[in-house]
């Protein structure tokens, strides 16, 4: 609904919660921003054990609310969707069990992971296609020319796209958030955007006081886990702690949105009331394979907690690369929100 549709009483009452929310989502990116450049380290440790697998659940939840309760002409998109995250995540996690981990294989190792993003390349563009046709139509014809220049990317610098994936994913929360919000709250879009402003003003400040902070101490494994996971093998240039730093921040942001903003922006839809999801609605068993769906997901929660306090490094790992189904998932759920 748009504010012109509002009665004057009800603008006069949305401003003060509009300035909350402003002042709120303001807070919490400079509070990340300022907590992920003083304790880079420790900020990945507690904020990937507390919120890692809660925000999982949350973003299956909005998933569901989202999923039309009759596919019609849009079986084809969403099956081809949903083969594609789950054949790429098992391909993905699969690559490292495929070739030894010497160097005579690194060229292999190379061409496997080039060919890993030539497939979602060309899986992104073929969704892009299918949803150009759909209602509302969009002009998206640049996506082959796109696509094919992604694709030679990809293979002049495999390492290199991979390694961009880790960074831009958190930034796909923050349109989705702007796509809920043009849908439930309209009024409180403009506002969202001068927010979005403190992002890259926070970046900025980030890369200016640790350009040439020295890199992070401690050799463990959990320390190089998080620092590889940054890029600092692929990039020697720069501070692991402006990498982490960087990489946490964005992560921080992204839980933020998943955890807090959705959540609070589902009052007004059907994201806490499964009865009312569009599959719910279609039947009671519907409604109750819905509710033992998100049951179960609680539980694996539960039990993720309990792996990472028995071992923290190696779920950690285990956890980030059977997360890519989550990076996956957000692509057809986005472009359906267009």
């Amino acid at each position: 609904m748009s504010t012109t549709a509002l009665p004057s009483s009800a603008l006069r009452t949305d401003r003060p919660i509009g300035r909350a929310f402003g002042l709120c989502a303001l807070g919490f990116v400079v509070m990340t921003a300022a907590v992920a450049g003083f304790l880079p380290i420790e900020f990945s440790i507690v904020s990937v054990f507390l919120c890692g697998g809660p925000h999982n659940w949350v973003e299956a939840r909005y998933f569901l609310s989202r999923l039309p309760g009759r596919w019609g002409r849009l079986q084809a998109y969403f099956l081809f969707g949903f083969a594609g995250v789950f054949t790429l995540t098992a391909a993905f996690a699969g690559l490292p069990y495929l070739l030894p981990a010497h160097e005579e294989y690194a060229e292999a190792w190379l061409a496997s992971y080039a060919t890993w993003n030539t497939v979602l390349a060309l899986w992104i563009a073929t969704l892009v296609h299918w949803r150009s046709r759909q209602n509302p139509r969009h002009d998206w014809g640049w996506i082959w020319p796109v696509t094919f220049l992604v694709i030679a990317l990809a293979w002049l610098t495999p390492f290199y796209w991979s390694l961009g994936l880790v960074y831009l994913h958190p930034l796909v929360a923050l349109w989705i958030l702007d796509r809920e919000i043009y849908r439930t709250r309209r009024e409180y879009r403009c506002l969202y955007h001068l927010c979005l402003l403190a992002v890259p003003v926070c970046l900025g400040l980030l890369w200016w006081r640790l350009a040439s902070a020295p890199d992070l101490p401690g050799k463990d494994i959990l320390n190089m886990m998080i620092t590889r996971h940054a890029g600092s093998d692929y990039l020697a240039g720069i501070s692991s702690h402006c990498l982490v730093a960087t990489h946490m921040f964005l992560e921080g942001v992204h839980y933020g949105v998943w955890l807090l903003a959705i959540p609070w922006l589902g009052r007004q839809t059907s994201l806490w009331n499964v009865p009312s999801m569009p599959l719910g609605r279609r039947s009671l068993t519907w409604t109750r394979l819905l509710q033992g769906f998100l049951l179960l997901s609680a539980a694996v929660v539960a039990v993720l907690w309990i792996c990472f306090y028995a071992n923290y490094p190696i779920t950690r790992d285990v956890y980030f690369t059977l997360a890519m189904v989550h990076v996956l998932a957000e692509v057809p759920f986005l472009l359906r929100a267009l």
